[in-house]
């Protein structure tokens, strides 16, 4: 039996720690507002912005974003010709003196 991967096996993650539950509504309402499609434009296939149930029992809320790529030379694209961008923007709108963290992270599906 043979398997083939699904579409989509690659993963790209940011999480954004937010000191205040405004700060989070602001930048929910900017990934919703364009920054999303943005990305699903730039060679994305999907995304979807989470709060994570952590953010419950702490005063910082945690969003994530979770991208989903064809494959890694579809991110490493995407990375090359227009994260540097979009980057740029969000750094722009909410730099880290504002009270957000940024993380990332890749991941491949394997199963």
């Amino acid at each position: 039996m043979s398997t083939t991967p699904p579409c989509g096996d690659f993963r790209y993650t940011v999480r954004a720690c937010c000191q205040t539950s405004a700060l989070a509504e602001e930048f929910a309402d900017w990934l919703r507002g364009g920054h999303l499609a943005d990305v699903v434009a730039a060679g994305a296939l999907d995304a979807e912005l989470l709060r994570l149930d952590d953010s419950a029992s702490s005063p910082a809320i945690t969003l994530e974003v979770r991208y989903r790529f064809t494959d890694r030379a579809a991110f490493e694209a995407y990375e090359r010709d227009h994260a540097p961008r979009l980057r740029e923007e969000g750094r722009h709108r909410f730099p880290a003196e504002r009270g957000i963290v940024f993380t990332r992270s890749t991941a491949t599906v394997v199963g």
